[in-house]
């Protein structure tokens, strides 16, 4: 049975992090996780790039913390969105993910975590109490429509 809430993903959830191991594609290179790929992506640095996606997937944490000291690309809030739709899009093609997250139903899915990410995620510590943006979990709602009606019933507009 499916909880009608997903707050965490780990354990029978981990398949829904952007670091569990997913090979995905952006702009010519492979990366090892959706983290990978996106981290790059911050960057039109191609030395930068090919650092990233030379880490092995169990360095996503590493990569991460690679993207916070670099020059973001220019136009970077006007794309992170669509970009890391892409990517989910991309790994949620695949099987078994793509029918793991299929098999999630309607439950609504949300990146709580302890680091205080309240853009992609939702911080569950007392400080923050659970009242973030919560992006990533609604990117993932959306593609798991699309996947579901085979079509983008969720344009981004950038």
């Amino acid at each position: 049975m499916t909880p009608e809430c997903i707050i965490e993903f780990k354990n029978d959830y981990s398949f829904l992090s952007n670091f569990y191991p997913a090979y995905v594609l952006f702009e010519g290179l492979v990366y090892p996780t959706v983290e990978h790929a996106y981290v790059a992506s911050k960057s039109f640095d191609n030395e930068f790039r090919i650092k990233i996606a030379e880490l092995p997937e169990y360095q996503a944490g590493y990569a991460k913390k690679l993207g916070r000291n670099i020059t973001l690309r220019p136009n970077w809030e006007k794309v992170k969105i669509s970009i890391m739709r892409d990517l989910l899009l991309q790994k949620f093609k695949i099987a078994p993910f793509k029918e793991q997250l299929l098999k999630t139903n309607n439950a609504k899915l949300i990146e709580g975590n302890l680091w205080h990410d309240n853009f992609w995620g939702s911080c569950i510590c007392n400080k923050c109490e659970n009242k973030g943006q919560n992006n990533l979990g609604k990117l993932l709602m959306d593609v798991r429509e699309e996947l579901r009606h085979g079509k983008n019933l969720f344009p981004l507009v950038v």
